[in-house]
């Protein structure tokens, strides 16, 4: 699939309403390899339906030659979700978001490919760069 066909399949699903500049995104996108990362949340062992839209966006755009990150929220999981919703979300222990994370992450692996090159997905877990961030460093 090229990156134009790519923006094609993105408009015939739905998923492209409009762009600053179409021939320029095209040119983008034709240009070399890309990378895009959507997040996914790790408070459950499992992704839910409305996660399919997203993945399935990465395997487009990897299919047209560009680089997928999925990009596994093990740090922000853990501290819970001030998205403004009506109740806390409920404080999940170390050891379950580390399940959570190693069950979605068996999802992903069946609908990218992680094989070597310059289009090969990532798999990343936000707990890696922030589990080792000071307290003092993070409040500044």
């Amino acid at each position: 699939m090229t990156s134009c066909a790519f923006l094609d399949e993105l408009r015939w699903r739905g998923l492209l309403h409009q762009t600053t500049d179409d021939a320029g995104l095209a040119s983008h996108l034709s240009s070399g390899t890309r990378t895009a990362y959507v997040g996914f949340d790790p408070t459950a062992d499992s992704l839910t339906i409305g996660n399919f839209i997203p993945i399935k966006l990465l395997m487009h755009f990897q299919q047209a030659g560009h680089r997928p990150i999925a990009l596994l929220g093990g740090g922000t999981g853990l501290i819970g979700d001030p998205s403004g919703k009506s109740a806390e979300r409920q404080l999940l222990t170390r050891e379950l978001v580390e399940h959570n994370v190693r069950s979605q992450r068996r999802i992903f692996e069946r609908l990218l490919d992680f094989s070597e090159g310059e289009r090969a997905a990532r798999l990343v877990n936000n707990l890696d760069w922030l589990g080792s961030l000071p307290f003092i460093d993070v409040l500044r």
